[in-house]
């Protein structure tokens, strides 16, 4: 990846949407947690599953809907929400949108 430090940039103009898809590309990645961009087209999303770190998002543009244990949060442009270690949790593109997820190993 080209090397992005010391540079000033604008988050949502780090990735592209692309038709039907989910598109990543990792910024950080560091023993201590990684930080990762993604675009989600509408109706994307990532299934069930779970992490054993903490995570947290910052959704760039546009809205989706995290499940956490179960429970559905609609999350939209400038919004953050924290995803605990060990729980099941799951995202759908309300819109397509654009998340900065931050997930800390220590």
């Amino acid at each position: 990846m080209k090397n992005l430090k010391a540079v000033a940039l604008n988050l949502a103009d780090l990735i592209s949407y692309q038709k039907g898809s989910v598109v990543s590309r990792e910024i950080i990645n560091k023993r201590a947690g990684t930080v990762t961009i993604f675009a989600f087209d509408k109706g994307e999303g990532l299934s069930e599953h779970t992490a054993p770190f903490d995570a947290l998002i910052y959704i760039i543009e546009g809205e989706a809907r995290v499940f956490i244990s179960g429970k559905p949060h609609q999350v939209k442009k400038g919004q953050i929400i924290i995803m605990p270690a060990n729980k099941h949790h799951a995202l759908n593109a309300v819109k397509r949108f654009k998340m900065l997820l931050i997930m800390i190993r220590s």
